[in-house]
């Protein structure tokens, strides 16, 4: 047990696998414990890299496992899955893990252990979005079967009031197409006041952090997108840049050359979703805002992309130029200031 100096878990509900190596990288240690064992085996074992799968539960083990004064490292589970070798299995993934973490060139993937406190902030995000999809299910469903009914309405949630006063007033609907119509909108009414409430929890947040105030700042980036990004991004030091920042998001092209030949697809859409479609759709606005003239392009390859490309393909491009922005406040502690005309280059 004094030997192992680098120990990979595989975790799961109830039954975890350990693999451990010694200095030498030769297997000392090949182990199933229960959940309840898993801390007193670690209480006993001298301090050593522990290495897991990055996932919800693993920054509560991260945590504890610092407690008892181990070094701690979280692996995103793609970068284990070349070191699975033959067959999957607990040992493997186990196995996998403690390779993983021992390669340089994957320490600066390594996901931050997150705070309880970053942890409930997440969890406030991540709700809002399931009560967001859940609205624009019952939604659809009321103006679904209003439909087969004869009746519609225009686009937009703001409409929707107003078809529901139209199926009410309608008596040749059967006594039960009502009923099931007041279950929807009562329970359409539940989920919108439940989203009003977690709206002002996360607009709370934003007016209590100084960095989501910052970020709101930027054109495109408002109080939700400012959020998301404080809340989400534990450590925006790293990233080397803020390419690297927007790779990880998934905002760049796929990269699929050979024979000195560049081709450049579509966005990976690698990163995290809810991130990514919020600066999509602040991008978008700030672009409708433009067309409309509302509001000046706030730079000059805006407009000339604007002119040459369709409309969602300038909307992830300006995506992309957000979040590059938003990472250079986040490291560099700054605020937002545009740029005049005379400093934009080539411009007088």
């Amino acid at each position: 047990m004094k030997n192992i100096s680098r120990v990979g878990m595989d975790t799961s509900k109830s039954v975890f696998q350990l693999h451990g190596v010694d200095a030498g990288d030769h297997p000392v240690l090949s182990k199933k414990l229960r959940r309840r064992q898993v801390l007193d085996f670690f209480a006993g074992l001298p301090p050593a890299q522990v290495g897991l799968e990055a996932c919800g539960a693993s920054h509560y083990w991260a945590r504890e496992l610092r407690k008892l004064g181990h070094e701690v490292a979280l692996i995103p589970p793609q970068y284990v899955k070349p070191y699975v070798q033959r067959s999957k299995s607990d040992a493997a993934d186990a196995e996998a893990i403690c390779e993983a973490m021992s390669r340089p060139k994957l320490a600066r993937t390594f996901v931050p252990v997150k705070s309880p406190e970053q942890q409930a902030a997440q969890m406030l995000a991540k709700l809002r979005g399931q009560f967001l999809g859940r609205r624009t299910q019952l939604s659809n469903s009321i103006r679904g079967f209003a439909a087969e009914f004869g009746l519609v309405a225009p686009k937009g949630l703001f409409q929707l009031d107003r078809l529901v006063e139209r199926i009410r007033a309608d008596e040749t609907l059967p006594e039960m197409a009502r009923d099931m119509f007041e279950t929807l909108v009562r329970d359409y009414a539940r989920v919108d006041k439940e989203i009003a409430d977690l709206n002002a929890k996360l607009r709370e947040l934003h007016r209590a952090d100084e960095l989501s105030q910052r970020l709101a700042g930027i054109p495109g980036i408002g109080p939700v997108g400012a959020t998301l990004l404080a809340i989400k991004v534990s450590n925006a030091h790293a990233f080397k840049s803020g390419r690297d920042f927007s790779a990880w998001l998934g905002l760049t092209p796929k990269n699929h050359s050979t024979a000195g030949k560049n081709r450049l697809g579509v966005i990976t859409r690698a990163g995290d979703e809810m991130l990514r479609a919020t600066l999509v759709a602040g991008a978008s606005a700030v672009l409708l805002q433009c067309r409309q003239g509302r509001i000046k392009t706030p730079w000059p390859w805006l407009e000339k992309l604007c002119r040459h490309k369709p409309h969602k393909l300038v909307a992830v491009a300006l995506a992309n130029k957000l979040a590059r922005i938003a990472w250079k406040l986040m490291v560099s502690g700054e605020t937002y200031h545009p740029r005049s005309p005379k400093e934009q280059p080539g411009l007088a």
